[in-house]
């Protein structure tokens, strides 16, 4: 049995990088994921192809490996089985489906067979947007069981010192990557309370860390979303409840490419492991973090860069 079978999980900045890489990566342990982001146009084609995987694992599971039908096609990426997206866009590939995704998912889980994924317009920086975002995600597929808060103002940021940032720029990035995972926490926070159970993951930064120069306000934003994670954690864990946060190091996502010059090599002599970091390098850890198998960890953030930094 695949470990996130019959979860009901809710991605906050879907429509690519780490977000989209989050959805294939819960998909492939058994989830069924509703995908969230501001328009539903670009998050329409990841969940047609989140549609088509799983509806392929479903024959595959009724008429074996002979009745499957195509790979995801050209222009899609495929979905991965363990460990690879940041923060609000990225790059998508192709590649096929490693067998070992297709063998996890080919069981079909239960749940999948009478819900089907989503595609949820949803603005973290509006409170009516998050409440109406989360309730049609509760009729539609009856629960949120796990919230991964990844969307965030990340790719068309300045970096200038902080005395030169612009103050309404500060404003909107302490608004969106601070303010806007507490708004849909809070809105799905009552379901879970309810049901006494539910994983919350929230995606940091390692500049947390590294204290990143020029780049105060997104540093600044993270850090509080750190703090945020541990203080929730104390507030839920009476209710069954667990929330974590993992730091991805600097990522090769569409974003991350064009945010500083020679970004494929950017900080891997700083780590331990020398190459660049893949989203396929931070869904493992979700996954874990969003399961049962984690249900006696909260408020840790973890940090995954390759050695860069040490927490």
């Amino acid at each position: 049995m695949s470990r996130l079978e019959g979860k009901v999980c809710l991605v906050t900045g879907s429509s690519g990088g780490l977000g989209a890489a989050f959805c294939r990566k819960l998909v492939a342990e058994g989830a069924v994921v509703a995908a969230a982001g501001r328009s539903l146009p670009r998050l329409e084609p990841l969940v047609a192809e989140l549609k088509a995987w799983t509806a392929e694992a479903r024959t595959r599971a009724t008429c074996g490996p002979a009745g499957a039908s195509a790979r995801p096609s050209a222009g899609s990426a495929a979905i991965p089985a363990s460990g690879a997206g940041t923060e609000v866009s990225a790059a998508t590939g192709t590649a096929a489906a490693p067998a070992a995704a297709g063998s996890r998912i080919a069981t079909a889980p239960a749940a999948l067979a009478s819900a089907d994924h989503l595609a949820v317009e949803l603005d973290i920086g509006s409170w009516e947007s998050v409440q109406a975002g989360v309730r049609q995600v509760e009729a539609a597929l009856g629960r949120i069981d796990v919230l991964v808060n990844n969307a965030a103002a990340y790719g068309d940021l300045t970096r200038a010192p902080f005395w030169e940032l612009p103050i309404d720029e500060w404003d909107r990035v302490l608004a969106t990557n601070l303010r806007g995972p507490m708004l849909v926490s809070r809105a799905v926070v009552p379901g879970m309370r309810a049901r006494r159970q539910g994983h919350i993951v929230n995606v940091a930064s390692a500049t947390f860390w590294s204290g990143s120069a020029n780049w105060a306000h997104y540093v600044a934003s993270k850090g509080g979303l750190i703090g945020l994670t541990r203080v929730m954690a104390k507030e839920l864990g009476p209710d069954g409840i667990c929330v974590n946060a993992v730091a991805p190091g600097f990522t090769l996502t569409a974003a991350s490419l064009d945010l500083v010059p020679g970004a494929e090599s950017y900080g891997v002599d700083r780590g331990c492991l020398k190459r660049a970091q893949q989203p396929e390098d931070v869904v493992g850890l979700v996954a874990f973090l969003a399961s049962d198998e984690s249900g006696f960890i909260t408020g840790q953030t973890i940090i995954v860069d390759g050695g860069r930094q040490f927490n």
